[in-house]
């Protein structure tokens, strides 16, 4: 059984943190048209409602972003995950399509302004992950971003090292078309209280376009 554990180095630096995890057993694969449907309508509406200027106005997004300042972090140059996302929708660029998870993922840290971690848990070495504060010089490859300097940057560590950030996740616990066996971390920096309609609306979305077989959740 998985538990996460949140470093008093990072609870001094940010005490109104609080993180939902969510495990699910599922089936990926590498397209779903009728999750694509969704998405692109949601990307439609973000545009109608959104300026680029308002976006790292989100709560979730803002709260963010003075997690990394405290961590003495620039949020514009290592941006969160949600914030990218939608300033890509904003330029008008076209969304990454990866697979069904990583997508579903995107929607929903879209819609909610969370940064959400996409871990393959059988790739998780232990049973326990540690939320604290990079490193200089720690080692940690982020997706499609090569090493990464997470140094002053929220990190989730499991038994071998870091796996996720709120910028990028780690490739060596990557979602890929064999995952069956998700965790998805949805990171209130903002606190817990839009934490459970976003896990409601992860699971909903497994529901309908992963094949989700069972799942369980805990707040930390």
């Amino acid at each position: 059984m998985l538990s996460i554990h949140v470093s008093d180095e990072f609870k001094k630096k940010c005490p109104g943190f609080a993180g939902i995890a969510v495990v699910a057993e599922v089936e990926n694969s590498p397209y779903n048209a009728d999750l694509w449907k969704e998405i692109n309508e949601c990307i439609r509406v973000y545009k109608l409602q959104h300026t680029m200027d308002d976006i790292k106005k989100h709560p979730a997004i803002e709260a963010t972003r003075q997690a990394y300042k405290q961590f003495g972090k620039d949020p514009n140059r290592y941006r969160p995950s949600s914030e990218s996302l939608c300033r890509r929708i904003m330029r008008g660029m076209e969304l990454y399509q990866i697979d069904t998870l990583v997508d579903i993922i995107n929607l929903v840290s879209i819609e909610t302004g969370y940064s959400i971690g996409g871990f393959d848990l059988n790739k998780i070495e232990g049973n326990v992950l540690t939320l604290g504060v990079g490193q200089a010089g720690e080692p940690y490859e982020g997706i499609g971003k090569g090493m990464l300097n997470i140094e002053g940057l929220p990190v989730y560590r499991d038994a071998l090292g870091g796996v996720g950030t709120p910028t990028s996740d780690n490739e060596r616990t990557k979602l890929d078309i064999q995952t069956t066996h998700l965790l998805a971390i949805i990171n209130g920096y903002d606190g817990q209280e839009n934490l459970y309609p976003a896990a409601e609306f992860l699971i909903s979305l497994l529901g309908k376009y992963a094949g989700l077989k069972n799942s369980s959740g805990f707040v930390f």
